[in-house]
């Protein structure tokens, strides 16, 4: 099939699409820096932030990308030797405890799987056990890219509280901020990473840490924070170039401005019900297919523990790699390959693959994403039950 008419569709869970607007809006020579309208759009980014996170604290901007948001927690909460308790639902909650181990944090971690959520009365339990309290903050994703597990933060804040332990509370929202619901200080959360490049609909480049001004005040100044990575001076500049200590990511703000001005346009209430509706459609489609192959189903079985920005799934293998490899050569379709659900040499990667549907993203998205892989599953001989695409659309139908 021959890819020369129409635009091939990203739908792997980040980078995301990227809006024609956000492009145009980048597509532009270098401002001035020292003054002028540069200063004046950046001024306005600052409360369209903390009114994504839910948050009156604070927000710190980094030239980076979500490792960077993660390096940049990590050096303002802890020095080294302090303690952090990390959840972790998947790869990235893995990842950041690697992270913060290479730093020198002490890390222990509470493994819940690749499909299952959290247990808060687990960690109660080890947050009881810690009567020194030397563990200074609790690490979590809210939604793992890898495993598409959502952590219910108000939950979670309740077993702290219920232990009596005044651990601070950073939650991973790399995958979730502008897709699920999040609301940073009704929920208790102290610290909260992100990045552009996925909810946000801006290319990868910039990275952000919230923190309220108790978790300033707590954690003060550490032996982590070297002058890049510090909070403080970003928050409190004298002057401009330390909001990212240095030369302004300026193609980068454009796009943030337009990107934000987007979901300002749409309503934040609104962007959550349609990745909501959206995510219910494809598993809608894939309760379908399973029906006639059990092989085929969701990582996570209950759908109050999925994000609505990603969806991953086993297809058994091989046949994963093989309905990636048949919609992006035959059909323009580019899925997610199943990170950290296998090691890539073990034969068991190639049953799992993602889905995104995160940012810029409609109903014919992704219904056209479901429609070519319903023509791989066809073409490629892989059993699956009929009526997908219909009880997706319906989906669709009932929510928009």
């Amino acid at each position: 099939m021959s890819l020369a008419a129409g635009r091939p569709y990203l739908a792997i869970p980040g980078p995301s699409v990227i809006p024609d607007r956000v492009l145009r809006a980048m597509h532009r020579g270098s401002p001035n820096i020292y003054g002028g309208p540069l200063l004046e759009l950046v001024a306005g980014l600052w409360p369209d932030l903390r009114q994504l996170a839910g948050t009156l604290g604070h927000v710190a901007m980094y030239i980076g990308n979500g490792h960077a948001a993660w390096e940049a927690a990590n050096a303002n909460i802890f020095s080294r030797g302090e303690k952090a308790l990390v959840l972790a639902m998947g790869q990235f909650g893995l990842s950041w405890a690697g992270s913060a181990r290479a730093m020198g944090i002490e890390v222990e971690v509470l493994d819940f799987g690749k499909s299952s959520p959290a247990d808060p009365d687990r960690i109660e339990a080890v947050l009881r056990a810690d009567a020194g309290h030397r563990i200074k903050a609790v690490l979590t994703t809210h939604v793992d890219t890898a495993s598409s597990i959502k952590t219910d933060i108000p939950v979670l804040r309740q077993a702290m509280d219920a232990a009596g332990h005044p651990a601070l509370l950073a939650v991973d929202c790399i995958a979730s901020l502008g897709c699920d619901e999040f609301r940073m200080d009704d929920w208790g959360v102290d610290v909260m990473v992100a990045a552009c490049q996925k909810g946000l609909m801006t290319p990868p480049g910039l990275a952000f840490v919230w923190f309220s001004e108790a978790a300033r005040l707590r954690c003060g100044r550490t032996d982590l924070a070297t002058p890049y990575w510090a909070w403080g001076p970003r928050v409190e500049p004298d002057e401009f170039w330390q909001y990212w200590d240095g030369t302004a990511p300026t193609s980068h703000l454009y796009g943030l401005r337009e990107a934000i001005d987007m979901i300002r346009e749409e309503g934040l209430s609104r962007v959550w019900q349609r990745h909501r509706v959206l995510a219910g459609a494809i598993w809608a489609a894939f309760d379908a297919w399973g029906a006639g192959n059990p092989a085929i189903a969701m990582n996570v079985a209950d759908p109050a523990h999925r994000g609505w920005s990603v969806t991953a799934a086993r297809l058994g293998s091989p046949h994963a790699t093989r309905l990636r490899d048949w919609c992006e050569t035959k059909a323009g379709v580019t899925l997610g390959i199943g990170l950290g659900m296998a090691q890539s040499t073990d034969p068991a990667f190639h049953g799992f693959l993602r889905l995104g549907h995160m940012g810029h993203v409609n109903a014919h998205m992704t219904l056209g994403a479901l429609a070519v892989m319903e023509a791989g599953l066809t073409a490629l001989e892989i059993p699956h039950g009929p009526g997908a695409i219909e009880a997706a659309a319906r989906v669709v139908a009932g929510g928009a």
